[in-house]
């Protein structure tokens, strides 16, 4: 979608490895299950879903986590408008994520309304209003003025891509986070889930999804 895109190897079961983070963009085992126990089991979604729900993430990847909110949100019958905000540094091709989302046959209607809608900036489509920024969340997301009911913090490991994880990153995520918002991710490290607490969130350790025994969920008090 622009000139800076990422560069990707494929690995022998189709999925999406980032040269630049030697990490793949979700689970080897099964990336859309991954999402749907770590980013909206954590966040309690569908449950809390109304109109006007703005989720945020930091790293859009392929876009399977808001495909997999989105399905979510269509099948729970709301009426109104889906907010999806995305912080990206490294946006893939079109064509890139539209062959990284053949992999799950499921979300194929949604990820071809999305595609054909995408632009630099995000999608306007139908239930969903989806915004996507690009640029160093370090410096994106100080700027922006909104605040999201819900975080999926989604960057490449914090062995492999720490900028994503530093403090003054996630004290940013809570400050822009509403009251009684959340957040969820894949990582237990101890150093983001103290990050998380002094950004005014109260931290919980849960079983994680396939291998990883444990991630990290919370809730910002009203």
């Amino acid at each position: 979608m622009n000139d800076q895109t990422s560069t990707l190897d494929w690995n022998e079961d189709g999925v999406p490895i980032s040269q630049r983070f030697d990490d793949p963009y979700y689970s080897l085992q099964d990336g859309l299950a991954e999402t749907r126990h770590v980013f909206l089991g954590g966040n309690d979604l569908p449950a809390r879903f109304v109109d006007g729900f703005h989720v945020s993430e930091l790293g859009f990847g392929t876009g399977l986590n808001l495909l997999a909110t989105w399905h979510a949100w269509r099948d729970s019958n709301v009426d109104g408008t889906l907010y999806f905000t995305s912080f990206e540094a490294f946006p893939l091709d079109i064509a890139e994520m539209r062959q990284a989302l053949e992999a799950f046959p499921e979300l194929a209607v949604l990820a071809g309304e999305l595609l054909d809608a995408l632009t630099p900036e995000g999608a306007q489509v139908k239930d969903l209003n989806f915004t996507l920024i690009t640029g160093d969340a370090r410096e994106t997301l100080p700027a922006w003025r909104e605040k999201a009911d819900a975080w999926f913090l989604d960057g490449f490991s914090p062995a492999k891509n720490p900028e994503l994880w530093e403090a003054s990153l996630l004290s940013e995520v809570g400050a822009h986070t509403n009251p009684n918002g959340t957040f969820a991710t894949y990582t237990a490290a101890g150093f983001v889930r103290r990050a998380l607490s002094d950004a005014g969130f109260a931290v919980e350790r849960i079983t994680g999804f396939g291998r990883k025994r444990h991630m990290s969920v919370g809730s910002k008090p009203a």
